[in-house]
């Protein structure tokens, strides 16, 4: 499907703070009183027949974006990742010393703050702990987020080397009053250098970030800013509506709220780019990605085996993820962690020689069976009744019937098309997948809105 119904009205109404559902439960509702020796017990039970995915949090920045709700560290020097990556070596020994197999990693993720501001001895250092621990022969993804403002072919050829086959760029907006507003200063020549080298050296997919929402930000400029991501081609582009949330997030007390476009424009900006990008051959994947026909995450979408997780869109199926670093999130089983997210407290737990897991989840079954139903709307982008009954051995209208009511309203105002077994999301629909999927939330709090970002 690659037509996009964009319906003004529709959007207009339903536009408010819902979560993203990168997990569910949502990570705000991890909990402090989560004992840790949880997770060693799901570790020690791991077989080795089911392969892992890994993320590595690396926090470091040079420089600080006002925009950015990331856990980062900003630092000019080097020597503290070096320290950091001594942590995380010594992280990933906590873990592989209870099992009693080499686990097989089948995906692998470093995101930050800024990953690639690790040098390209870093790169190698933190990749060779890793096939010291981790069978990575046949790993299908290794990706990384990259800041070309200090990265280069050279640095692009090291990473492929190492067996890098996947990275994602930060752009944001290339118009420089915009740039400027949000203290990122990125050239067009710097970004379009990391895309052709990626290019050069065979990488299987290149993705580019993108925020609407930023200040200063004009339908004009940014139809620029489109235009110009079009011709460098990437295969992936993530489109994200920017959260405000200065309450919450300190540095966005620099960024004026009168400075922001007003929502009539966000929406004039959305509506472009989206027309935009599905007119030069990109499928809208659902909510804020889209990539080319060819490429895995549509094949994926179109074959019906599209996954979400912490890092948002897969195409990796029912992975348990081992998460190193300081705030990084993993999920063993039914069970989520996350570590420390300040430095001094994750060094301190290593010293300790415990693993640094600050919170966590056990889900229920209740969790289990809407976590399913989340993952199949905003994946799938359609329901049915009967399967989830099946599998969970429940009646799906008595289960749900606060929540059948609710798709009814959905379904009145056409985001989905309901009948008695079953509902699909509207073309129209699928820009507000979140709206829909929050039907299923039992956590969901209306009176905590500031916690998300709004859905458009």
């Amino acid at each position: 499907m690659n037509k996009v119904h964009f319906i003004r009205p529709l959007i207009e109404k339903y536009q408010r703070s819902v979560p993203r559902y990168t997990s569910y439960p949502t990570a705000d509702k991890f909990q402090l009183s989560f004992e840790s020796q949880k997770i060693v017990t799901q570790i020690t039970e791991l077989s080795p027949k089911n392969p892992l995915s890994l993320y590595i949090h690396i926090p470091f920045c040079n420089t600080l974006c006002l925009f950015c709700g990331c856990n980062k560290i900003i630092t000019n020097d080097k020597s503290k990742i070096d320290i950091y990556l001594d942590y995380l070596e010594r992280e990933i020994q906590l873990y592989v010393s209870l099992l009693t197999h080499t686990p097989q990693v089948v995906q692998l993720h470093f995101g930050g703050g800024s990953p690639s501001w690790m040098s390209e001895a870093q790169i190698s250092r933190i990749m060779n702990v890793l096939r010291r621990y981790f069978n990575l022969d046949n790993a299908d993804e290794i990706a990384m987020e990259i800041d070309p403002r200090h990265s280069d072919e050279q640095y692009v050829r090291h990473l492929k080397k190492e067996g890098f086959s996947r990275i994602s760029l930060g752009i944001q907006d290339f118009d420089p009053i915009v740039q400027k507003a949000v203290n990122r200063i990125q050239s067009f020549t710097d970004s379009n250098a990391i895309l052709e080298a990626a290019h050069k050296y065979n990488f299987k997919s290149t993705n580019v970030d993108l925020i609407y929402g930023l200040p200063f930000q004009t339908l004009s400029s940014f139809s620029s800013t489109i235009d110009t991501i079009i011709k460098m081609h990437p295969e992936r582009i993530a489109l994200f509506n920017y959260a405000h949330i200065p309450s919450l997030l300190m540095p966005q007390t620099r960024i004026k709220d009168n400075d922001l476009p007003p929502s009539n424009v966000k929406l004039d900006i959305l509506q472009m780019s989206v027309e935009k990008l599905i007119d030069a051959g990109y499928l809208f994947i659902g909510m804020d990605h889209f990539a080319l026909q060819d490429d895995s995450l549509s094949q994926a979408l179109q074959n019906g085996t599209l996954q979400r997780n912490f890092q948002g869109y897969s195409t990796f199926k029912d992975l348990n993820m081992l998460s190193f670093g300081v705030s990084s999130i993993g999920m063993i089983n039914n069970h989520y962690y996350q570590n420390a997210k300040d430095l001094d407290g994750y060094y301190l737990n290593i010293n300790n020689n415990t693993l640094p897991i600050i919170r966590g989840y056990q889900l229920s079954q209740d969790d289990i069976i809407r976590q399913h139903i989340i993952q199949k709307i905003m994946c799938q982008f359609k329901l049915n009744f009967n399967e989830i009954e099946t599998l969970h051995n429940i009646n799906f209208n008595h289960y749900f019937n606060n929540e059948v009511s609710a798709l009814k309203i959905l379904s009145q105002d056409g985001l989905i098309e309901l009948s008695d077994n079953e509902f699909t999301v509207t073309n129209g629909g699928r820009f507000l997948i979140r709206n829909i999927a929050v039907v299923f939330d039992q956590y969901f709090n209306t009176t905590q809105p500031h916690r998300y970002s709004k859905s458009i």
